[in-house]
């Protein structure tokens, strides 16, 4: 029996030497139980981020304060004057925004090549496809209502943003492809850069913040969904749990003190910004204290989704399949250890051990 599965009842054996897979089909005990857990809380978090979307959608989108509060935190980017001059000092931005994206895409692609992960990286681009495609759908057919611009015209919904998904789909779907003793760092490094073009998005007035927050928890939803069909096809195993947390630390750490203050902070401006008027006109510093809030909640929603996947793969293998069960004992010691990958039984080749 291997040392990852255990059983689903009562007080847990600990393994010894000679347990295979026969005895964990006598014990009860099945041997895919590490898929299942594995397939179990990622199903979880999925339904989970599609629960906090549906949310973020029925408070920004459908209520006339959360539309209001967005539409407060868009105009408040041209109260705070020093996000209005660095962006003006800096047209290019948006040109490496763009660059930025197809050298991500690019290097999605060319990792899962050059480790001959041919199959994970056709499932990671999937993933950020479907979630691309979601996102279109969401856009054009979520019920909303028809808000006009100041020219009298429709305004396009940005609900979720597609830069976004597109932005952190690529991020989250780096899990798949690079080595796992780099995944933290890779994976931490990439969400922070999600991160910061879903603030520039905000800030240049493209998107409002729930927008963002929604690509967030869309490109979430729709990798657990994918690590979940995984698991249940038995294409997880057990990883090692050392040496992994120290070097993603560079990655991990910043990620989670953008997480946790993002949301505290945006969460103490929110009471103070969701009092603005019906009407104009508004007070400057509350529209610039709207935006701040924007920002705030964005960037930690972004960076508690990429620490929340971190979490869930940590000791998750997703390279290959299952681990294959391996005896051992002193029927198997004397013909020497088995290679790697090779399938040893409780029978070995030595002639000194023959059943009468």
């Amino acid at each position: 029996m291997a040392s990852y599965d255990r059983r689903t009842g009562g007080i847990p054996r600990p393994p010894k030497a000679g347990d295979t897979w026969w005895y964990a089909a006598v014990a009860g005990e099945a041997a895919d139980s590490f898929s299942t857990r594995v397939r179990t809380r990622t199903r979880r978090a999925c339904l989970g981020a599609v629960l906090l979307l549906t949310l973020v959608y029925a408070g920004l989108v459908l209520t006339a304060t959360g539309r209001r509060w967005g539409d407060a935190a868009v105009t408040g980017r041209r109260a705070d004057t020093r996000i209005a001059v660095f962006l003006r000092d800096h047209p290019s931005l948006a040109g490496a925004a763009t660059l930025s994206l197809v050298l991500a895409c690019v290097l999605l692609v060319g990792l899962g090549v050059l480790r001959k992960r041919y199959a994970l990286t056709g499932a990671a681009v999937g993933a950020v496809a479907v979630a691309l495609a979601v996102a279109g759908l969401l856009q054009r057919y979520a019920p909303r209502p028809r808000v006009p611009d100041a020219a009298g015209a429709l305004a396009p919904s940005g609900f979720p943003s597609a830069t976004a998904t597109l932005a952190f789909g690529i991020a989250f779907a780096l899990a798949l492809v690079v080595p796992r003793r780099s995944r933290e760092l890779v994976v931490g490094a990439a969400t922070l850069w999600a991160v910061v073009l879903g603030a520039y998005s905000v800030a240049a007035g493209d998107h409002r913040p729930g927008d963002v927050i929604a690509a967030a928890l869309l490109a979430l939803a729709v990798q657990c969904g994918l690590i979940a069909l995984l698991a249940r096809r038995g294409k997880v195993r057990p990883g090692t749990r050392r040496g992994t947390t120290a070097r993603g630390l560079p990655a991990t750490l910043p990620l989670a003190l953008l997480a946790a203050g993002g949301l505290a902070a945006g969460f103490l401006l929110l009471g103070d910004t969701l009092g603005l008027p019906a009407t104009a006109p508004y007070d400057p510093d509350e529209l610039r204290l709207a935006h701040r809030c924007g920002q705030a909640l964005a960037a930690g929603v972004g960076a508690a989704a990429g620490l929340a996947l971190l979490v869930l793969v940590r000791h998750v293998d997703l390279a290959g399949g299952p681990a294959s069960y391996r005896l051992g004992g002193p029927l198997i010691e004397d013909s020497g250890a088995p290679d790697q990958g090779e399938l040893v039984g409780p029978f070995t080749e030595n002639h000194d051990h023959e059943i009468s």
